[in-house]
């Protein structure tokens, strides 16, 4: 049977092995670039510790806020790496790129039960564009790899899904497992009334959600900067806000689809759009 979780692994299958861990770190900082809200790195720390206790060599992979493919460094992980120390109570190797050369000389040092953080993924392109080769060099240094990161997990981006053209096993940690099950139990077996909130920028990448959750749920709630796709549909002036086009006809579906559920479907009433 094919290994799909984390707990299905056991010490002989990750241990001395290289584990690539894709995780969220995307955490916010103060002006000085103090961590202010540690709960994503806490978020990770079972899945970690499982690893290290298993003799693994634990590669940690992430993103941090949106340097569009180039090196800014205001959003370099190293205040992460420092917390991630603290929390695990030894020296996390930070590693000043996510490929090449000097990461590989850095991982190949590594001792089993050792943890190395990666540099920010999202300083190449080929990151958010998916690139295979790029995933390709990702994947170079790791043995198999894990995927912790419950908030970007839906995105078909190289950490996230290109690695797993080249590793094997790739299991879900236990973060996303319990997120999964959260889901999954509240979904079949719900409190009514029961409402979802669905935020994003755009409503394309949110329609299948969307119409799967019209026929689970009794209100949605709207949010992010798809709501002026949704305004405009219904008429309203939305300024200079971003707007789907082409997505007009379909927000106006997706609202008569919730009336016909008799699904309260409910957006913001107090937000100004951008001039």
């Amino acid at each position: 049977m094919a290994k799909k979780a984390l707990a299905d692994l056991s010490a002989s299958d990750v241990s001395g092995k290289r584990v690539l861990v894709r995780a969220d770190f995307n955490v916010p900082l103060d002006e000085a670039g103090n961590i202010t809200d540690d709960t994503r790195i806490r978020a990770a720390l079972p899945t970690i510790q499982d690893l290290t206790a298993k003799g693994a060599k634990v590669i940690l992979a992430s993103h941090f806020g949106r340097p569009n493919g180039k090196v800014v460094d205001s959003m370099r992980l190293t205040p992460v790496a420092k917390r991630l120390s603290e929390k695990l109570g030894q020296d996390v190797i930070k590693c000043d790129d996510c490929i090449g050369d000097e990461v590989a000389a850095k991982i190949a040092g590594m001792q089993n039960g050792q943890v190395a953080l990666l540099e920010n993924v999202r300083f190449y392109e080929g990151e958010t564009d998916n690139d295979l080769e790029f995933a390709k060099k990702l994947a170079a240094n790791a043995d198999l790899y894990v995927n912790d990161a419950f908030g970007t997990a839906h995105r078909a981006h190289a950490s996230t899904a290109g690695v797993t053209e080249y590793l094997s096993p790739a299991v879900a940690g236990f973060l996303i497992e319990k997120e999964l099950k959260f889901l999954q139990e509240t979904v079949d077996n719900p409190q009514r009334p029961l409402a979802a909130i669905v935020g994003g920028s755009k409503v394309s990448s949110k329609i299948g959600v969307i119409e799967t959750l019209l026929d689970k749920v009794d209100k949605i709630f709207i949010g992010g900067g798809m709501i002026f796709t949704f305004y405009k549909a219904r008429g309203m002036n939305v300024g200079s806000s971003l707007v789907e086009e082409d997505k007009l006809e379909l927000a106006t579906k997706l609202e008569a689809k919730a009336k016909e559920k008799g699904v309260e479907f409910l957006l913001p009433t107090d937000v100004c759009p951008r001039r």
